[in-house]
């Protein structure tokens, strides 16, 4: 009776080490997600009409895109000496996102600018903290740049 044990044990292992075996290789297929041909555009206001900021990117996931988020700001400004934190990201607007494959996703950012404010000239950066489903993060602080004339 107790050979019959000790098999069904020994049995036991090698099935459960597989299955872990298997779960550790399948998550480490996992990547952080990627972003791809990211351009912005800023329109300036012009008399009484609203100026826009547009931020468009494409993102690899392999399980998908939760969220991304958008932060434009000057490169002559604080956020130079201490770039935003995935932490202060967080908080920020995020784009909105369509899938347009198997593991990728089209997000699009876009804002108004009023006539009214005064956007300070000089090359901006635009930072990105982008979340997949798995939960898996990346954050860039220069995903791309844009000069305000």
């Amino acid at each position: 009776m107790s050979r019959r044990i000790a098999l069904s044990a020994a049995a036991a292992v090698v099935v459960l080490g597989g299955a872990g075996a298997f779960a550790l290789a399948y998550a480490g297929d996992e990547q952080a997600p990627a972003l791809d041909g990211s351009t912005a555009r800023y329109t300036a206001p012009q008399g009484d009409r609203d100026g826009s900021f547009t931020f468009t990117t494409d993102v690899t996931a392999s399980s998908g895109v939760k969220s991304v988020k958008v932060l434009a700001w000057p490169a002559d400004s604080s956020l130079a000496e201490q770039e935003p934190t995935a932490k202060e990201m967080a908080d920020v607007e995020a784009a909105t996102c369509e899938s347009t494959g198997d593991d990728t996703t089209k997000c699009t950012y876009r804002t108004p600018v009023p006539a009214a404010e005064a956007t300070p000239k000089g090359d901006w950066y635009v930072a990105t903290l982008t979340t997949a489903k798995d939960g898996t993060t990346t954050l860039n602080t220069k995903t791309t740049t844009f000069t305000v004339k």
